[in-house]
């Protein structure tokens, strides 16, 4: 079980409204800063814009201060995740975390699954699992039709049950139904809030502890029976609050809080 964190837990260093954003390579050193031994660069399109010059200096970054490398992207059409898997590559990434959106299957399962199968030799032979994640715009029982019907353990799930909350999924549910094909955690805690007025709720990240994520139940359906050891990523939701200074301190006392989190449990449950 490698810990480590991902782009959503760094939201706001990279921002518009923070006058220095953190570039990939600062995140790469925030990981090894905080003791991190994974960090997964996901839905950043600055990657994009790395030749394989930029992405050698990367991985060289990440694998000085013992950082292994993960990445992040969304939709499943050939021609985009063939270019995903091409910067994986040269990042030395193992996994590769995707999304199935919705119109993609819009007219059923079949294209994306003979997509998929077209490319296991590729993935396959570069030793890459590309993780699916849940999310509300995939039913949680299409997204693991899928996965079945491609039927490769270098096709499994990005398990974060936070997403399928505004679907009606029962986090819990979500976690039982997708332990056995888990190749990638997100680790966030969530809740609801009553909005002022007592007019609906907001749904939210929460402070790990606080909210509706049942941390033992999801660490113990994914690492306890001992034969998977996804790595664990944080993440957040965490709203604005209402000045920078405030935002980061939250940001990174939520990041301090889940890493010491996960790694009591691992320490645990090392035996």
């Amino acid at each position: 079980m490698k810990i480590g964190i991902g782009t959503y837990a760094l939201f706001w260093e990279f921002q518009d409204r923070n006058p220095r954003p953190l570039g990939i390579a600062g995140m790469i050193d925030r990981a090894a800063e905080l003791g991190c031994e994974v960090f997964q660069i996901c839905d950043d399109p600055r990657i994009e814009a790395e030749d394989a010059a930029g992405l050698r200096t990367l991985r060289t970054r990440a694998e000085q201060q013992g950082i292994a490398l993960e990445l992040g992207t969304r939709t499943v059409g050939r021609d985009h995740l063939t270019r995903y898997l091409g910067i994986a590559e040269a990042l030395g990434a193992e996994t590769l975390r995707s999304m199935i959106q919705t119109q993609e299957i819009a007219g059923g399962t079949r294209a994306v699954v003979d997509t998929l199968r077209t490319l296991l030799p590729r993935l396959e032979d570069a030793g890459i699992t590309l993780a699916l994640e849940t999310y509300e715009q995939v039913p949680t029982a299409t997204l693991l039709g899928v996965i079945e019907q491609v039927d490769s353990p270098r096709v499994g799930v990005c398990l974060d049950p936070a997403n399928c909350v505004s679907a009606l999924e029962h986090p819990d549910q979500v976690i039982d139904a997708c332990a056995p094909r888990t190749a990638n955690l997100h680790v966030k805690d969530f809740a609801f809030a009553r909005q002022e007025g007592w007019v609906g709720f907001t749904y939210s990240g929460a402070p790990l502890g606080e909210g509706l994520l049942d941390l033992e139940h999801e660490l113990e359906a994914v690492y306890g029976d001992g034969t998977r050891s996804p790595s664990a990523i944080v993440e957040h939701w965490l709203p604005w609050q209402g000045d920078l200074e405030t935002t980061l301190a939250a940001e990174r006392a939520w990041t301090d809080r889940t890493l010491d989190a996960l790694r009591r449990w691992r320490e645990a449950h090392r035996a």
